[in-house]
């Protein structure tokens, strides 16, 4: 696996804040002391879920976040907005929790949909969801103006999904895959954790049903976002492991596409499998061994309305309290590029003193 620079070099700061901030056209770049700047924005539509994923949290749910404390459909459509046409974000991926629990899940895909980023094209727009109800909703989703979708699936057995996440909903998750496909929802990614003496027979198998069907596989490493007892870092099924059981089956070339600040390495695969002769990409996150933050482009909000530098980040900036204190889309803005300035070099996850977050995933968005 091709490695990567973990962090970009420190710069020194700008002595006019603001001012630094600004692209050519105006606009305030949401960057950080290392210099990169922040394009794709995360927002949690919500904390809740219908699995209770083993690595996410706890058999018995989480205390979920009290509603009068979550941003209204409103709210939300109001920092999604100063977000993309004062801070220059081009991409909006929706996340949760479970975000297909949003009522007004349509109407904010709409609304986002219909703005247009500093590039002069309209604002792309994504969904991570864990596939439940996507059978009965990717038409409907699409039409609101929803371009792609991110699909969790760590296993196709149906036994070891329902050990995994607690509910035996296999079924309707691959139903939503189908969907997905159906409604042009593409290119459909599929997202798989690998964890070690749980669903590491599962690498195959998946590969073999995303190059039958034309899906593009994301595999990740398991990252410590879940119950503090989830993860052990000597125990991980690391990218290099996951590439060497694909190898035991299929032929794989590093693709030759410039990554970016995507957080998948790009791998071109060949193969055979039942179907026939196949042919795709599959992809490995691996945010443990080959951290790729000194690229990352991201920036997160939380359900209640907190901004987020990194999904590991210890600080938050409340955006919700200001705008119910009635803060004007300028001073909101400030605040979000403030935040972002303080971004640190990396997540931390190798560093013998680096500790979890307090909130879990379901908490922060994916």
């Amino acid at each position: 696996m091709r490695s990567r620079l973990p962090f970009p070099t420190l710069r020194t700061a700008p002595t006019e804040f603001f001012e630094e901030k600004r692209d050519d056209l105006g606009v305030w770049r949401l960057q950080d002391t290392f210099g990169r700047v922040a394009r794709d924005l995360r927002v949690s539509l919500t904390d809740r879920c219908n699995l209770r994923c083993t690595y996410c949290m706890p058999a018995d749910g989480l205390e979920w976040i009290p509603r009068p404390n979550t941003l209204d459909d409103d709210e939300t459509i109001r920092l999604i907005t100063l977000a993309v046409t004062m801070l220059g974000i081009r991409q909006v991926r929706f996340t949760g929790g479970e975000p297909l629990l949003r009522r007004g899940l349509e109407s904010i895909i709409a609304a986002t949909a219909a703005l247009t980023a500093d590039t002069g094209e309209p604002v792309t727009t994504a969904l991570t969801t864990n596939g439940l109800g996507l059978d009965k909703s990717a038409a409907k989703l699409k039409a609101a103006g929803l371009h792609r979708v991110n699909i969790s699936l760590d296993t196709l057995d149906a036994d070891q999904y329902a050990a995994l996440t607690r509910r035996d909903r296999h079924r309707d998750v691959l139903a939503g895959i189908d969907a997905a496909l159906a409604a042009g929802l593409t290119p459909v990614k599929i997202n798989a954790v690998i964890m070690p003496g749980v669903n590491e027979t599962a690498i195959l198998p998946l590969a073999e049903y995303c190059l039958d069907r034309g899906l593009q596989l994301r595999f990740i490493e398991h990252m410590p976002l879940g119950p503090r007892d989830s993860w052990d870092r000597k125990t991980l099924v690391t990218a290099e492991d996951i590439i060497r059981r694909l190898r035991d089956r299929f032929t794989l070339v590093a693709s030759s596409k410039p990554r970016g600040a995507a957080p998948a390495q790009l791998w071109d695969v060949t193969g055979t499998t039942a179907s026939g002769p196949v042919s795709g990409q599959i992809g490995v996150i691996a945010a443990v061994t080959h951290p790729f933050c000194g690229d990352c482009d991201r920036t997160r909000l939380t359900t209640d309305g907190m901004i987020r530098s990194c999904l590991f980040s210890h600080e938050e900036t409340s955006l919700r309290d200001m705008m119910r204190a009635g803060a004007s889309d300028a001073e909101l803005a400030a605040s979000w590029v403030r935040a972002m300035w303080r971004k640190k070099a990396g997540h931390g996850i190798n560093d013998p003193r680096f500790v979890q977050p307090s909130r879990t995933m379901s908490a922060i968005g994916g």
